[in-house]
């Protein structure tokens, strides 16, 4: 690990819990049929080192810093390493079919991370991450929870979302102050929306951007809502909300006046 010394400006936690890495790529299971799979910031190759053992997965990494594409480069000449930024990507450049995501994810793009499964969605099927803990609540998180909010909603609406494990700031170097989590996302069935995407995630901000009031008050500004928000919305908090009520409050935004459909 002397090759390569943890940046803080790009949220470098290198793994030592050889346990724990061994855990998390035991996480991938295959789910929508992938046999390729991208590390997203394998470091110094805790988790690569597992990856490499499987017969059922072609490895792909993607690592920004060079000190670390470097180190990989060298200790497995085999492992084909892309120096370069995952938000940038195109996905297709690495793999034509479904792709599986892995990685310990630096937790200062972690959410930009989501965000780019997402776009991506119809061609990853599913994702192993270590995030902060309360990242990982929060996408994990359901109505009624405090910790519930727009990435809940917009992940969830597209996939399930699973708890995995807690590994404690002592299993990295340098440790972090904060304990983190391992989630599991796996794309579920559904494979389009009743309404515009833009305005779905719209909706979605508007309503958590003032999560402590009533919908009635929080998306009274809200222009697709001017005639006011349905009664059996109006008293609620976004929080209640699960992701079929926002698909159909987004619906009665789309056609104003008319009742939502089922959603399927």
């Amino acid at each position: 690990m002397n090759f390569v010394r943890a940046k803080k400006h790009l949220g470098q936690h290198f793994l030592k819990d050889g346990d724990a890495a061994l855990r998390i790529t035991e996480g991938l299971t295959g789910h929508g049929g992938y046999k390729d799979v991208l590390e997203v910031g394998p470091g110094t190759g805790a988790l690569t080192m597992h990856l490499l053992q499987r017969k059922d997965i072609n490895l792909t990494c993607v690592e920004l810093d060079g000190e670390s594409v470097a180190h990989l480069r060298a200790k497995w000449p085999q492992l084909r390493v892309v120096q370069g930024d995952l938000l940038r990507m195109d996905l297709g450049q690495v793999a034509e079919g479904p792709l599986g995501v892995i990685g310990n994810f630096p937790y200062n793009i972690s959410t930009q991370i989501i965000f780019k499964v997402l776009e991506n969605r119809d061609r990853v099927p599913e994702v192993v991450g270590m995030f902060q803990k309360e990242v990982a609540d929060r996408l994990c998180a359901g109505p009624g929870s405090r910790t519930y909010g727009i990435t809940s909603v917009l992940a969830q609406m597209w996939y399930g979302v699973e708890h995995l494990f807690l590994v404690e700031p002592d299993a990295f170097i340098p440790p972090p102050k904060v304990r983190s989590a391992v989630i599991r996302m796996q794309r579920n069935a559904r494979r389009f929306l009743p309404v515009e995407e833009k305005l779905l995630t719209s909706l979605v901000k508007a309503a958590f951007g003032q999560r402590r009031k009533t919908l009635h008050n929080a998306l009274k500004s809200f222009p697709p809502l001017a005639a006011g928000v349905p009664d059996e919305f109006a008293r609620k908090r976004a929080e209640e909300l699960s992701g079929e009520d926002f698909l159909r409050l987004a619906q009665v935004c789309a056609q104003p006046g008319a009742a939502p459909s089922p959603v399927a």
